[in-house]
Parts: C-alpha cells; sequence; structure tokens
C-alpha cells in the first residue's frame, strides 16, 4: 500500500477499490464493497460501526496499518466473508458471535422479528416459541427480546453450532428464558407447543450448491445442503409442525430459491408469501389449521 494511506477513510476506500478489482461476492451480511471494507476496518480499530463521520480522518498507527492490511488482504485472497473475519455478525439490530460452524446471519426473518410477527400474531399472547434448525441462535435471540414474555427453545442438529448458539444465548444474558436443545427437527421437544415456530433449514438444492461462489464454501454444509430439490428438510418440518403449534400457532420457514419447488410440488396450498421492506424473499407463513387441513398431502409429499 502507498505511504499516502493514514487515515480511517484512506483504508475503507482502498479497500473498497481492491475488493471490486478482485469481484469479491458478498451476501453474508453485507451486499457491497462499501459496507463490507468499512466492517473490516472498524473491526480492527474496535471502533463501533456507527462512528461519527469526523472519526474518519483519524490517522492509524503504524501498527493499526498493517493490522488493516492484513485482515483486507485475508478478504481478498481467502475469499472468507467479513463476519468469520471478524467474529461478529449483526441480525436484528443485535451483535451474535459467529464462526465457520454456522451460517453467517442474513435471514429477511429478522424484518418480521421487528415487527413483532404483526398482523398473525397477538404479542401478549405469545408465550412459547421455537426456533427450529437454529444455528448460531439469532432468530430465536432475537424473539426472545421481541417478546419478553416467552419462553424459546432452539432446537439444532450440530454440536458445534450448538456451542455458538449458547454462546450467544449467554452473551445475551437469556438463560434464563430459552435454551439450546440438541434435537433432529421435532425429535427431542415432544409434548412442547408453540405459538410460533420459526425455521430457517437447509434449503439449497444440490444444482445450486455445485455453483455456490467461494464465499459461500466457508458456510457448514449441513445448514445449506436441502437435497436434489431443496425441499428435504422443508417438507419434513411441514408434515409435523402442526403438532407443535397451539391453536392459534403459525409456522414461518424461510425456503429461499426453493420457493418456486414447493409451490409446484404442493400447488393447491395457500402458502402467505411475506414480502420484505428490506429486500429478500422466500419465506411463508403458514396457520396451525392451514397445517392440519393439508396434512395429508404433506405425508404423501
Amino acid at each position: 500500500m502507498g505511504e499516502n494511506l493514514t487515515t480511517i477513510r484512506d483504508f475503507i476506500r482502498w479497500g473498497i477499490s481492491r475488493f471490486n478489482e478482485s469481484q469479491l461476492v458478498y451476501g453474508h451480511g453485507t451486499d457491497n464493497a462499501l459496507d463490507e471494507a468499512m466492517a473490516l476496518v472498524l473491526h480492527v480499530l474496535h471502533l463501533p460501526h456507527d462512528i461519527p463521520a469526523t472519526f474518519l480522518e483519524s490517522h492509524l498507527t503504524l501498527a493499526e496499518q498493517e493490522r488493516v492490511q492484513e485482515i483486507l488482504h485475508r478478504r481478498i485472497l481467502d475469499r472468507k466473508p467479513a463476519a468469520y473475519l471478524t467474529g461478529k455478525a449483526r441480525f436484528a439490530g443485535l451483535e451474535f458471535f459467529v464462526n465457520e460452524q454456522v451460517l453467517v446471519p442474513r435471514s429477511p426473518i429478522a424484518e418480521l422479528i421487528e415487527q413483532g410477527f404483526a398482523p398473525w400474531v397477538d404479542g401478549e399472547r405469545v408465550t412459547a416459541i421455537l426456533d427450529l434448525c437454529s444455528g448460531s441462535g439469532c432468530i430465536g435471540i432475537a424473539c426472545a427480546y421481541a417478546f419478553p414474555e416467552a419462553r424459546v427453545d432452539l432446537v439444532e442438529l450440530s454440536p458445534t453450532a450448538m456451542e455458538v448458539a449458547q454462546r450467544n444465548l449467554e452473551n445475551h444474558h437469556l438463560q434464563e428464558r430459552a435454551e439450546v436443545i440438541q434435537s433432529d427437527l421435532f425429535g427431542n421437544v415432544k409434548g412442547r407447543h408453540y405459538d410460533i415456530i420459526v425455521s430457517n433449514p437447509p434449503y439449497v438444492n444440490h444444482d445450486e450448491l455445485a455453483d455456490l461462489p467461494r464465499e459461500y464454501r466457508w458456510e457448514p454444509q449441513l445448514g445449506l445442503d436441502g437435497g436434489s430439490d431443496g425441499l428435504d428438510l422443508v417438507e419434513q418440518i411441514l408434515c409435523q409442525a402442526d403438532r407443535y403449534l397451539t391453536p392459534d400457532g403459525i409456522l414461518v420457514m424461510e425456503v429461499g430459491n426453493s420457493e418456486t419447488a414447493l409451490i409446484e410440488r404442493y400447488p393447491n396450498v395457500p402458502f402467505v408469501w411475506l414480502d420484505f421492506e428490506h429486500g429478500g424473499h422466500g419465506v411463508f407463513l403458514l396457520t396451525k389449521s392451514q397445517l392440519g387441513h393439508f396434512h395429508c398431502q404433506f405425508e404423501r409429499g
């Protein structure tokens, strides 16, 4: 790097230029070179993401310059998403610890949580929530903030992902209201019922999985691989979820690009496909009664 790079702004600008030159791929909490470069530079300098603009003119020490250069070069050479380089990701306005044992939080479901799942539920009556396939625990923990009177179960199959979820649970001091449970879907929560079941299961089909850019290959395949059509776990959840919902309960699930395959598989099911102000797609909602009504179709699926 040239000797003229001295301020925070200089290094962010340099990172943007090099990221664009290297044609990096985004989508792990950021969608552009500016946000990615800023996240990395501010992380190295131990500065918050919302620093005053005047701070950008601050000069870096030589040691800081070296550390910033190193992390920017790693992002280019390794193609590792910024969240894995910093060990941090933001979701629904909250910060979470992440590593390569969990997907980087980025689901549009965050927007639903911040809105309290309105108008689909009465927030004052929500007492139990299930985050199914919880990964880092970000969805369940965000739900615990949105519904302070509710009990939240975070269900995850991977022991290493469970460790991340437990760490996040402790970081947010929610151990008294939330629990990480090892389970293959509903296997270890039999007898429990929930007002909201929310799930971001693996839903990437094999063709898409084979074509993923290098950045996505840092993520655990267990969290991505949804089978040949992306619906392996989706269909299992649809088949079982009504047994675990309260009478007025809802299921919210993200299926991403497998939305088309799901609609083609079940053309008569009245999936409510949700819209998002801040982008995102492939998230549907069904009520307990709808799940029960179409249960036979899901079993045959």
